[in-house]
Protein backbone atom coordinates (compact mmCIF):
# COMPACT_ATOMS: atom_id res chain seq x y z
CA UNK A 1 0.00 0.00 0.00
CA UNK A 2 1.36 3.41 -0.95
CA UNK A 3 1.48 5.75 2.07
CA UNK A 4 -0.62 8.90 1.79
CA UNK A 5 1.37 12.16 1.66
CA UNK A 6 -0.08 14.94 3.82
CA UNK A 7 -1.54 17.79 1.73
CA UNK A 8 0.77 20.43 3.19
CA UNK A 9 3.78 18.29 2.27
CA UNK A 10 2.43 17.73 -1.23
CA UNK A 11 2.26 21.48 -1.75
CA UNK A 12 5.78 21.93 -0.45
CA UNK A 13 7.08 19.22 -2.76
CA UNK A 14 5.24 20.84 -5.68
CA UNK A 15 6.91 24.19 -5.06
CA UNK A 16 10.34 22.53 -4.80
CA UNK A 17 9.77 20.60 -8.03
CA UNK A 18 8.65 23.70 -9.91
CA UNK A 19 11.57 25.70 -8.57
CA UNK A 20 13.97 23.00 -9.75
CA UNK A 21 12.43 23.32 -13.21
CA UNK A 22 12.98 27.06 -13.17
CA UNK A 23 9.24 27.77 -12.90
CA UNK A 24 8.08 29.03 -9.53
CA UNK A 25 4.33 29.47 -9.23
CA UNK A 26 1.95 29.99 -6.34
CA UNK A 27 1.08 26.60 -4.89
CA UNK A 28 -2.60 27.42 -4.43
CA UNK A 29 -5.22 30.03 -5.22
CA UNK A 30 -4.82 31.49 -1.73
CA UNK A 31 -1.17 32.32 -2.27
CA UNK A 32 -1.63 35.54 -4.28
CA UNK A 33 -1.00 36.44 -7.91
CA UNK A 34 1.41 35.15 -10.56
CA UNK A 35 3.21 37.70 -12.74
CA UNK A 36 4.80 36.78 -16.05
CA UNK A 37 7.57 39.37 -16.13
CA UNK A 38 9.56 40.49 -19.17
CA UNK A 39 10.57 43.76 -17.53
CA UNK A 40 13.97 44.07 -15.85
CA UNK A 41 14.01 41.76 -12.85
CA UNK A 42 15.37 44.39 -10.45
CA UNK A 43 12.65 46.91 -11.33
CA UNK A 44 9.83 44.39 -11.00
CA UNK A 45 11.33 43.14 -7.74
CA UNK A 46 11.14 46.68 -6.33
CA UNK A 47 7.53 47.01 -7.49
CA UNK A 48 6.56 43.65 -6.02
CA UNK A 49 8.18 44.37 -2.67
CA UNK A 50 6.47 47.76 -2.38
CA UNK A 51 3.11 46.38 -3.44
CA UNK A 52 3.21 43.41 -1.05
CA UNK A 53 4.38 45.58 1.83
CA UNK A 54 1.44 47.93 1.32
CA UNK A 55 -1.31 45.43 0.47
CA UNK A 56 -0.19 42.14 1.99
CA UNK A 57 -0.88 40.44 -1.35
CA UNK A 58 1.76 37.87 -2.29
CA UNK A 59 3.26 37.98 -5.77
CA UNK A 60 5.08 35.13 -7.49
CA UNK A 61 7.18 36.19 -10.48
CA UNK A 62 8.26 34.20 -13.49
CA UNK A 63 10.92 36.01 -15.54
CA UNK A 64 11.60 35.80 -19.27
CA UNK A 65 11.97 38.06 -22.30
CA UNK A 66 9.20 39.79 -24.23
CA UNK A 67 8.96 37.34 -27.10
CA UNK A 68 9.25 34.24 -24.91
CA UNK A 69 6.62 35.35 -22.42
CA UNK A 70 4.22 36.70 -25.04
CA UNK A 71 4.33 33.53 -27.12
CA UNK A 72 3.97 31.36 -24.03
CA UNK A 73 0.84 33.19 -22.94
CA UNK A 74 -0.67 32.75 -26.39
CA UNK A 75 0.18 29.05 -26.29
CA UNK A 76 -1.24 28.59 -22.77
CA UNK A 77 -4.39 30.55 -23.54
CA UNK A 78 -7.10 30.41 -20.89
CA UNK A 79 -5.17 27.66 -19.06
CA UNK A 80 -2.29 30.01 -18.15
CA UNK A 81 -1.48 30.30 -14.45
CA UNK A 82 -0.55 33.97 -15.00
CA UNK A 83 -2.62 36.78 -13.56
CA UNK A 84 -0.52 39.70 -14.82
CA UNK A 85 1.83 40.27 -17.77
CA UNK A 86 4.58 42.93 -17.70
CA UNK A 87 6.72 43.71 -20.75
CA UNK A 88 9.78 45.77 -21.63
CA UNK A 89 8.33 46.78 -25.01
CA UNK A 90 4.75 46.99 -26.23
CA UNK A 91 4.73 44.55 -29.21
CA UNK A 92 4.63 41.48 -26.95
CA UNK A 93 1.67 42.95 -25.10
CA UNK A 94 -0.06 43.66 -28.43
CA UNK A 95 0.50 40.01 -29.40
CA UNK A 96 -1.28 38.81 -26.26
CA UNK A 97 -4.02 41.43 -26.62
CA UNK A 98 -4.68 40.48 -30.25
CA UNK A 99 -5.14 36.88 -29.09
CA UNK A 100 -8.03 38.08 -26.92
CA UNK A 101 -6.32 37.15 -23.66
CA UNK A 102 -6.45 40.45 -21.76
CA UNK A 103 -9.17 41.85 -19.51
CA UNK A 104 -10.10 45.55 -19.57
CA UNK A 105 -8.04 47.64 -17.16
CA UNK A 106 -10.07 49.42 -14.49
CA UNK A 107 -11.01 52.93 -15.66
CA UNK A 108 -9.48 54.62 -12.61
CA UNK A 109 -6.18 52.87 -13.28
CA UNK A 110 -6.17 53.89 -16.94
CA UNK A 111 -6.64 57.50 -15.92
CA UNK A 112 -3.47 57.34 -13.84
CA UNK A 113 -1.35 57.11 -17.02
CA UNK A 114 -0.92 59.79 -19.67
CA UNK A 115 -2.97 59.18 -22.83
CA UNK A 116 0.20 59.01 -24.94
CA UNK A 117 1.28 55.92 -23.00
CA UNK A 118 -1.82 53.74 -23.26
CA UNK A 119 -3.78 52.40 -26.23
CA UNK A 120 -7.33 53.63 -26.70
CA UNK A 121 -8.95 50.20 -26.29
CA UNK A 122 -8.00 50.03 -22.59
CA UNK A 123 -6.88 46.39 -22.38
CA UNK A 124 -3.38 47.32 -21.18
CA UNK A 125 -1.40 50.43 -20.32
CA UNK A 126 2.11 51.81 -20.02
CA UNK A 127 4.01 51.20 -16.80
CA UNK A 128 7.35 52.78 -17.86
CA UNK A 129 9.07 53.98 -21.03
CA UNK A 130 12.47 54.17 -22.69
CA UNK A 131 13.83 56.37 -25.48
CA UNK A 132 15.77 55.31 -28.55
CA UNK A 133 19.16 57.06 -28.62
CA UNK A 134 22.25 57.16 -30.79
CA UNK A 135 25.33 56.52 -28.66
CA UNK A 136 28.66 57.61 -30.11
CA UNK A 137 32.34 57.88 -29.25
CA UNK A 138 33.41 61.56 -29.59
CA UNK A 139 36.98 60.51 -30.36
CA UNK A 140 35.65 58.64 -33.41
CA UNK A 141 32.71 60.78 -34.48
CA UNK A 142 32.35 64.56 -34.28
CA UNK A 143 29.05 66.09 -33.16
CA UNK A 144 28.85 67.97 -36.47
CA UNK A 145 28.79 64.64 -38.33
CA UNK A 146 25.94 63.04 -36.39
CA UNK A 147 23.00 61.73 -38.44
CA UNK A 148 19.98 64.00 -38.64
CA UNK A 149 17.63 61.01 -38.87
CA UNK A 150 17.65 57.33 -38.03
CA UNK A 151 17.08 56.67 -41.73
CA UNK A 152 20.38 58.41 -42.57
CA UNK A 153 22.13 55.31 -41.21
CA UNK A 154 21.08 53.54 -44.40
CA UNK A 155 23.40 55.79 -46.43
CA UNK A 156 26.60 54.21 -47.82
CA UNK A 157 28.56 56.86 -45.89
CA UNK A 158 27.63 55.04 -42.65
CA UNK A 159 29.01 51.66 -43.69
CA UNK A 160 31.01 50.15 -40.83
CA UNK A 161 30.33 53.13 -38.57
CA UNK A 162 27.43 52.01 -36.39
CA UNK A 163 26.23 49.00 -34.43
CA UNK A 164 22.97 47.47 -33.24
CA UNK A 165 21.51 44.34 -31.65
CA UNK A 166 18.81 43.17 -34.08
CA UNK A 167 17.98 39.84 -32.42
CA UNK A 168 16.47 41.38 -29.29
CA UNK A 169 12.93 42.61 -28.63
CA UNK A 170 14.30 46.11 -27.96
CA UNK A 171 15.50 46.64 -31.52
CA UNK A 172 12.53 44.85 -33.03
CA UNK A 173 10.24 47.37 -31.30
CA UNK A 174 12.23 50.17 -32.96
CA UNK A 175 11.79 48.48 -36.34
CA UNK A 176 8.05 48.14 -35.68
CA UNK A 177 7.96 51.90 -35.09
CA UNK A 178 9.80 52.57 -38.37
CA UNK A 179 7.31 50.28 -40.10
CA UNK A 180 4.31 52.13 -38.69
CA UNK A 181 5.78 55.55 -39.55
CA UNK A 182 7.36 54.86 -42.95
CA UNK A 183 5.64 51.77 -44.34
CA UNK A 184 6.99 48.33 -45.34
CA UNK A 185 8.89 49.32 -48.51
CA UNK A 186 10.94 52.08 -46.86
CA UNK A 187 11.49 49.92 -43.79
CA UNK A 188 12.79 46.99 -45.84
CA UNK A 189 15.12 49.27 -47.79
CA UNK A 190 16.52 50.64 -44.52
CA UNK A 191 16.94 47.15 -43.06
CA UNK A 192 18.78 45.92 -46.17
CA UNK A 193 21.11 48.91 -45.90
CA UNK A 194 21.57 48.13 -42.21
CA UNK A 195 22.64 44.60 -43.11
CA UNK A 196 25.43 46.15 -45.19
CA UNK A 197 26.33 49.07 -42.93
CA UNK A 198 25.99 47.95 -39.33
CA UNK A 199 28.11 45.80 -37.03
CA UNK A 200 25.79 43.37 -35.26
CA UNK A 201 26.10 42.53 -31.56
CA UNK A 202 24.09 40.50 -29.09
CA UNK A 203 22.48 42.91 -26.64
CA UNK A 204 22.44 46.66 -26.15
CA UNK A 205 25.07 46.40 -23.43
CA UNK A 206 27.45 44.83 -25.94
CA UNK A 207 26.78 47.68 -28.37
CA UNK A 208 27.51 50.25 -25.66
CA UNK A 209 30.76 48.48 -24.69
CA UNK A 210 31.90 48.32 -28.31
CA UNK A 211 31.31 52.03 -28.84
CA UNK A 212 33.02 52.85 -25.57
CA UNK A 213 36.05 50.74 -26.53
CA UNK A 214 36.33 52.40 -29.94
CA UNK A 215 35.55 49.16 -31.80
CA UNK A 216 32.81 50.99 -33.68
CA UNK A 217 32.00 54.71 -33.92
CA UNK A 218 28.38 54.61 -32.79
CA UNK A 219 25.33 52.50 -32.08
CA UNK A 220 21.56 52.45 -31.68
CA UNK A 221 20.33 51.54 -28.18
CA UNK A 222 17.85 52.60 -25.51
CA UNK A 223 18.89 55.46 -23.25
CA UNK A 224 18.94 53.70 -19.89
CA UNK A 225 21.84 51.37 -20.70
CA UNK A 226 24.18 54.34 -20.52
CA UNK A 227 22.58 55.84 -17.41
CA UNK A 228 22.67 52.54 -15.54
CA UNK A 229 26.35 52.10 -16.37
CA UNK A 230 27.14 55.67 -15.36
CA UNK A 231 25.43 55.11 -12.01
CA UNK A 232 27.79 52.19 -11.37
CA UNK A 233 31.42 52.55 -12.48
CA UNK A 234 30.94 54.11 -15.91
CA UNK A 235 33.57 51.75 -17.26
CA UNK A 236 31.46 50.78 -20.26
CA UNK A 237 30.20 54.26 -21.13
CA UNK A 238 32.84 56.81 -20.03
CA UNK A 239 34.01 57.36 -23.61
CA UNK A 240 30.52 57.84 -25.05
CA UNK A 241 27.87 60.53 -25.51
CA UNK A 242 24.17 60.20 -26.26
CA UNK A 243 22.52 61.88 -29.23
CA UNK A 244 18.72 62.35 -29.22
CA UNK A 245 17.20 62.58 -32.71
CA UNK A 246 14.03 64.46 -31.61
CA UNK A 247 11.91 66.19 -34.35
CA UNK A 248 9.45 63.24 -34.26
CA UNK A 249 12.00 61.20 -36.17
CA UNK A 250 11.72 57.39 -36.03
CA UNK A 251 14.99 57.56 -34.10
CA UNK A 252 13.18 59.45 -31.33
CA UNK A 253 10.79 56.54 -30.80
CA UNK A 254 9.76 56.07 -27.17
CA UNK A 255 8.99 52.43 -26.41
CA UNK A 256 6.29 51.75 -23.84
CA UNK A 257 6.65 48.99 -21.28
CA UNK A 258 3.21 47.48 -20.82
CA UNK A 259 1.15 46.00 -18.03
CA UNK A 260 -1.99 43.92 -18.44
CA UNK A 261 -4.32 41.59 -16.55
CA UNK A 262 -5.09 38.18 -18.04
CA UNK A 263 -8.78 37.55 -18.72
CA UNK A 264 -8.23 34.04 -17.32
CA UNK A 265 -6.84 35.34 -14.01
CA UNK A 266 -8.13 33.49 -10.97
CA UNK A 267 -7.47 36.61 -8.88
CA UNK A 268 -8.72 39.49 -11.04
CA UNK A 269 -9.28 41.95 -8.19
CA UNK A 270 -5.76 41.45 -6.85
CA UNK A 271 -4.27 41.56 -10.35
CA UNK A 272 -6.05 44.84 -11.09
CA UNK A 273 -4.82 46.21 -7.78
CA UNK A 274 -1.22 45.34 -8.71
CA UNK A 275 -1.45 47.24 -12.01
CA UNK A 276 -3.12 50.11 -10.18
CA UNK A 277 -0.27 50.24 -7.66
CA UNK A 278 2.65 50.20 -10.09
CA UNK A 279 1.09 52.94 -12.24
CA UNK A 280 0.10 55.00 -9.20
CA UNK A 281 2.11 57.44 -7.11
CA UNK A 282 4.17 54.90 -5.16
CA UNK A 283 4.87 52.60 -8.09
CA UNK A 284 5.97 55.43 -10.37
CA UNK A 285 8.14 56.85 -7.58
CA UNK A 286 10.18 53.65 -7.83
CA UNK A 287 11.19 54.84 -11.32
CA UNK A 288 12.16 58.30 -10.07
CA UNK A 289 14.09 57.17 -7.02
CA UNK A 290 15.49 53.84 -8.17
CA UNK A 291 18.31 52.91 -10.51
CA UNK A 292 16.38 51.55 -13.48
CA UNK A 293 16.56 54.96 -15.23
CA UNK A 294 13.39 54.22 -17.16
CA UNK A 295 10.84 56.98 -17.62
CA UNK A 296 7.78 57.32 -15.41
CA UNK A 297 4.52 57.53 -17.39
CA UNK A 298 1.99 58.24 -14.66
CA UNK A 299 0.01 61.49 -14.68
CA UNK A 300 2.21 64.18 -13.12
CA UNK A 301 4.79 61.53 -12.20
CA UNK A 302 8.42 62.66 -12.19
CA UNK A 303 11.20 60.64 -13.80
CA UNK A 304 14.77 60.43 -12.54
CA UNK A 305 16.15 64.00 -12.66
CA UNK A 306 19.22 62.83 -14.58
CA UNK A 307 17.09 61.99 -17.62
CA UNK A 308 16.17 64.32 -20.46
CA UNK A 309 12.49 65.06 -19.74
CA UNK A 310 10.03 63.06 -21.83
CA UNK A 311 8.40 66.24 -23.09
CA UNK A 312 11.73 67.38 -24.56
CA UNK A 313 12.32 64.21 -26.57
CA UNK A 314 9.83 65.27 -29.26
CA UNK A 315 9.03 61.62 -29.99
CA UNK A 316 6.88 60.56 -32.95
CA UNK A 317 3.20 60.13 -32.12
CA UNK A 318 2.32 56.45 -32.36
CA UNK A 319 -0.45 54.19 -31.14
CA UNK A 320 1.49 51.41 -29.44
CA UNK A 321 -1.33 48.95 -30.12
CA UNK A 322 -0.61 49.25 -33.86
CA UNK A 323 3.06 48.25 -33.69
CA UNK A 324 3.31 45.08 -35.76
CA UNK A 325 6.15 43.00 -34.35
CA UNK A 326 5.31 40.01 -36.55
CA UNK A 327 5.67 42.04 -39.74
CA UNK A 328 8.80 43.74 -38.38
CA UNK A 329 10.43 40.35 -37.79
CA UNK A 330 9.39 39.19 -41.26
CA UNK A 331 11.07 42.22 -42.83
CA UNK A 332 14.20 41.78 -40.70
CA UNK A 333 14.39 38.14 -41.77
CA UNK A 334 13.91 39.13 -45.40
CA UNK A 335 16.75 41.63 -45.04
CA UNK A 336 19.04 38.92 -43.63
CA UNK A 337 19.30 40.40 -40.12
CA UNK A 338 17.68 37.42 -38.38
Amino acid sequence: MIPRVPSFLSKALLVVALAAAGQVYAASDADGIVVYNAQHESLTKAWVEGFTQETGIKVTVRNGDDTEMGNQLVQEGAASPADVFLTENSPAMVLVDNAGLLAPIDKGTLEQVGSAYRPAQGKWLGIAARSTVFVYNPSKLAAADLPKSLLDLGSPSWKGRWAASPAGADFQAIVAAVLELKGPAATLDWLKAMKTNASLYRGNSAVLKAVNAGQVDSGLIYHYYSFVDQAKTGENSKNTTLHYFKHQDPGAFVSISGGGVLASSKHPAEAQKFIQWITGKDGQAVLKNGKSFEYAVGQNAESNPKLVPLAQLDAPKLDASKLDSKKAVELMTQAGLL
